[in-house]
């Protein structure tokens, strides 16, 4: 049956036209904007994935900047700590000159000072955008628990969206030359000192002629002083205000007659290892071994002094606290042969203090340096992948155009021969 009033073939051949036109300019704007999903309507899903990735794009290029930063930071920090150790260096070739008997110690003595000026011009100094790491002035407590900071290092996504931060703990290296703080007798003491008080007693067959250092108490993490070893400086929860307790870059100085010692608190040393470490540092500074016996209980954690002599000996024992790890710096002094003597067990844990700090800054760097490398491939990871998911194929794209455009002429042609279908109908009434 014909009609005029309805043409089916019209509507069909439309509705092929507006789908061909309408699938065309889907193709046209994946084209003119290169990407197969530029809104939510055209898959709301994959839309906002994307756009989920995209904000963690952007985020990890804010931490991207920050490990730069922190990077720089540390990498001042470093650098002036290896400076710092060099200069402890040549200060120690100036000590080991000092032992000479034929040489001007007070020339010697001040060449060690201007070295000293200029260790303290190196760490303060050694600042990065405000921030330095090694004059002892940050006071903050970094993610590790430790005295220090912490630079950004990543965003973490979990499986139910939610997001959290996380960071590189840097702990600081106090090594300024802050002079140190006298501690109290419960810290470190001569704990049996029969006799006459400060005086080795002569050998006579009598009891009073040997004295023991076998006092120790450590500082612990929770502000008191009840630990079994000296804890690094920057523990969380150690207070270095207490008085009553050692911890590390704490000095003790023992005088024994005319031999003074000096020894530098480690980090984890006991008792064991203190008086191990004060027997080195008073053989290290001359004590005769004719007139005085040491002997060391390492189970008791002392140290054993006996006059062999048939005289009285003085002794004194003092330990302090500087601020800054290298305190003792400033109180070395060659212009004696017993100065020198003491000097060269002290300059040497000072060393150790120094290289213990690049050491720490050194590692600290390259865990940064690493992250940072990561989350620039993982940046790039997170964009390819946004890019499979929401970029145009061009290829198929221009292959899809051309299709298009033929079947559009073609749908326009079926149209056009659709329309002029109902004029057949003048020829029945003719």
């Amino acid at each position: 049956m014909s009609s005029i009033l309805t043409n089916t073939s019209a509507m069909v051949a439309l509705q092929t036209l507006q789908s061909i036109n309408s699938n065309l300019e889907s193709v046209q704007g994946e084209i003119s904007t290169g990407k197969s999903i530029a809104s939510a309507k055209d898959n709301s899903a994959i839309w906002a994935i994307s756009k989920v990735m995209e904000s963690d794009v952007n985020g990890f290029k804010a931490i991207s900047d920050s490990l730069s930063l922190g990077e720089s930071t540390v990498a001042v920090a470093r650098q002036a700590s290896e400076t710092v150790t060099d200069l402890l260096t040549q200060i120690k070739g100036k000590v080991v000159a000092a032992q000479e008997d034929n040489v001007d110690r007070a020339k010697i003595q001040t060449d060690i000072a201007a070295l000293t000026k200029q260790v303290t011009s190196v760490v303060n100094a050694a600042q990065f955008n405000g921030l330095n790491l090694v004059d002892g002035n940050i006071t903050s407590t970094n993610t590790d628990g430790n005295t220090g900071i912490d630079i950004l290092s990543s965003l973490d996504r979990a499986a139910d969206g939610s997001v959290t931060s996380s960071s590189i703990g840097v702990a600081s290296q106090n090594l300024s030359l802050t002079a140190g703080t006298a501690l109290t007798a419960a810290a470190a003491n001569v704990g049996t000192d029969a006799g006459t008080a400060g005086v080795i007693d002569a050998n006579d067959g009598g009891t009073n002629d040997s004295i023991k250092l076998d006092t120790f108490a450590f500082l612990d993490n929770s502000g008191a002083a009840t630990g079994t070893a000296a804890l690094a400086r920057g523990t969380a929860g150690l207070d270095n205000t207490v008085a009553t307790g050692l911890m590390e870059g704490d000095l003790m100085t023992f005088q024994v007659g005319t031999t003074e010692a000096q020894y530098t608190v480690r980090a984890g040393d006991t008792a064991e290892a203190i008086v191990a470490g004060m027997k080195s540092a008073l053989q290290d500074s001359g004590i005769s071994a004719t007139d005085f016996t040491m002997d060391i209980d390492t189970v008791a954690g002392e140290l054993k002094i006996t006059n062999n002599t048939n005289a009285d000996v003085a002794f004194s024992f003092s330990s302090s606290r500087g601020s800054g790890g290298l305190s003792g710096l400033a109180a070395i002094d060659v212009s004696t042969g017993a100065g020198a003597t003491a000097a060269l067990g002290s300059i040497e844990n000072l060393i150790n203090t120094s290289i213990d700090a690049s050491a720490s800054f050194g590692s600290v760097q390259g865990r940064i340096e690493t992250q940072n490398s990561f989350i620039g491939k993982l940046s790039d990871s997170l964009k390819s992948g946004i890019g499979s998911m929401v970029d145009a194929d061009m290829e198929a794209a221009s292959a899809r155009l051309q299709a298009l455009q033929v079947q559009q002429q073609l749908g326009v042609q079926a149209l056009s021969i659709a329309n002029q279908a109902p004029q057949s109908v003048l020829s029945l009434f003719r």
